[in-house]
């Protein structure tokens, strides 16, 4: 049960996110070798009266069958398929970029990286892109390794929203603008502190398993975190980065791997200087609300009361200082509520009516709703009923985003206005922009999620270990290594990975005092993209590039 639950999140979690920026088109790229040869890929206030219905039954609410538990009865086993795992030589070409008022000169590489089993067998190809600053010392020049989460999203998201030197244009808030997409230099890429390199899981982007077999191994916690883990390795082998200071920044799942990641190599001898979360979940106890586990639902409740002060739902008391509203939120949700639903039927009507009533307070949602989710409102139900009054859905990965529902109100099981704006402008920009300006010539198709090939399905594990959870290797890795750092980066109006959800885990490690101090946080006025905000962007580049430049070791 524990496992089908993960699994429900394998939409949730999918990342994307963009922004705008204002600064001269780069110059013409100069292309040094011939790009490889396509491989052979295939494909507050209570609503009307006709819409205060109850939500659905859940078995009409559960998320598309790509969505649902590895090794479900009668599931259909995976297609065969098979790809190329022919090696070829990586596209470089040169750039410049201006960033903070100085010239920047890096190259771009472009290609697919060998995973090989022990008799040296390509088992897979991973994409990647490779941004490094001409001239710099590799002993002192940092290099982060970024990648999206999903599980199976490619990292496109990261690369053009946030990271690369080139990037999508939104509007200023972060909203989809009118086609076709264009792309400018952002101002805000953190190539003036740390080469990057972005990359693809396997089976998204331009990356590919051999063949179903190696699909099944990779497409798991544990084979996904190997994977990672020997390209990282193999990378600083060819490109002879041992000796440069090492970083990781994941995104939602992509936190997941990277403290497995973390923890993974630490036993392989290589160390991080650095770990960069961005809307983290390293324990999925604390997003999967089931009848006997109600972690969940306090921590969602301040981003509840945040959201709900943004759409204009909480009484102006609450709204006039936020950050106050925020801690008493925190507070409530922590103590009484908590005990609340620990007490579950036991509560006494008395105990109820004050927990509704607050709950109403704090969450803008009617007394009506609350009580049809027995104190516990999920994300689905907030989203769909916080706006009911306008027949309007509210975003899960970045709830400033609204939109009617595709199918009508009471009619689409569940829809994210967030993805939806998300997703045609990142796409188009980026199989343009690796074709021409990195000049990386292939057919192949780019998927944006391993959704795509048709025969997607992840393994979480076994029902025995419980949650997925990789704040133990997280852990591991910093008790072994008193050097390591941990940035966590949280949006305030996200629903996927909730900040006070992240808060929990990151207190929740058991660290020595002299351990604790080594986890930093960083907050954003804005979803689980927090880079989709301009002025969300800015900070974030702010607080990147400062950690790393604070956690060099001895290449400072």
């Amino acid at each position: 049960m524990k496992r089908f639950a993960c699994a429900l999140f394998l939409a949730v979690l999918l990342c994307g996110g963009s922004a705008l920026a204002q600064q001269k088109e780069s110059p013409k790229t100069r292309v040094e070798k011939t790009a490889p040869a396509a491989p052979a890929a295939t494909p507050a206030e209570r609503p009307a009266a006709a819409e205060r219905k109850a939500p659905p039954p859940a078995e009409e609410r559960r998320p598309p069958e790509a969505a649902q538990r590895p090794g479900e009865d009668g599931e259909r086993p995976l297609a065969a398929m098979k790809f190329d795992m022919t090696e070829e030589p990586p596209v470089v070409t040169h750039h410049q970029i201006t960033v903070d008022g100085k010239l920047l000169k890096y190259t771009a590489t472009v290609g697919r990286l060998p995973i090989k089993d022990a008799e040296g067998r390509i088992d897979a190809e991973m994409f990647y892109v490779a941004y490094t600053l001409d001239g710099a010392d590799p002993a002192t020049r940092p290099v982060t390794f970024a990648f999206n989460g999903g599980p199976g999203s490619a990292s496109l998201w990261l690369h053009m929203g946030a990271l690369g030197p080139r990037r999508v244009v939104l509007q200023e808030n972060g909203f989809m603008p009118a086609s076709p997409y264009r792309l400018m230099d952002n101002p805000y890429t953190p190539l003036d502190a740390t080469d990057l390199v972005l990359v693809d899981a396997i089976g998204t982007g331009f990356s590919r398993p051999a063949d179903t077999e190696q699909a099944k191994r990779f497409w798991s916690v544990k084979g996904d975190i190997a994977s990672f883990g020997e390209f990282i390795r193999l990378y600083i082998t060819r490109n002879e980065r041992w000796s440069s200071p090492l970083f990781l920044l994941g995104e939602s799942y992509g936190t997941t791997r990277s403290a497995g990641i973390a923890g993974y190599l630490m036993d392989r001898g290589i160390a991080f200087n650095g770990v960069m979360l961005l809307s983290t979940v390293l324990n999925f106890e604390t997003l999967i609300g089931t009848k006997t586990n109600d972690v969940p639902y306090p921590l969602l409740i301040p981003s509840y009361a945040m959201i709900a002060a943004y759409h204009h739902k909480l009484a102006p008391d609450l709204t006039a200082d936020l950050a106050k509203t925020r801690a008493e939120v925190e507070q409530w949700a922590s103590n009484q509520y908590t005990l609340a639903v620990n007490k579950g039927d036991a509560l006494s009507p008395e105990e109820r009516q004050q927990i509704v009533d607050q709950l109403a307070r704090y969450t803008g949602l009617s007394k009506e709703v609350i009580e049809w989710a027995n104190l516990r409102p999920d994300v689905r139900t907030f989203t769909h009923y916080l706006l009911a009054d306008q027949k309007l859905r509210v975003g899960r990965l970045d709830a400033r985003y609204t939109g009617p529902d595709p199918n009508g109100f009471m009619d689409t099981p569940f829809y994210d206005p967030s993805g939806a704006q998300t997703g045609p402008p990142f796409t188009s920009v980026f199989n343009n922009y690796v074709r021409t300006e990195l000049g990386y010539k292939t057919d192949t198709p780019y998927w944006t999620s391993a959704g795509q090939s048709g025969n997607f399905r992840w393994e979480w594990g076994s029902a025995r270990e419980g949650f997925t959870d990789t704040a133990t290797p997280l852990r591991q890795a910093m008790v072994k290594d008193a050097y390591l750092k941990i940035l966590v980066m949280e949006g305030y109006y996200d629903l996927a990975t909730p900040f006070y959800a992240a808060d929990y885990t990151m207190q929740h490690l058991d660290l020595p005092p002299a351990f604790q101090k080594n986890i930093s946080y960083a907050h954003y006025e804005s979803g689980h993209m927090v880079y989709l905000n301009m002025p969300s962007l800015e900070q974030m580049h702010r607080d990147v590039t400062s950690f790393i430049r604070a956690n060099l070791g001895a290449a400072k």
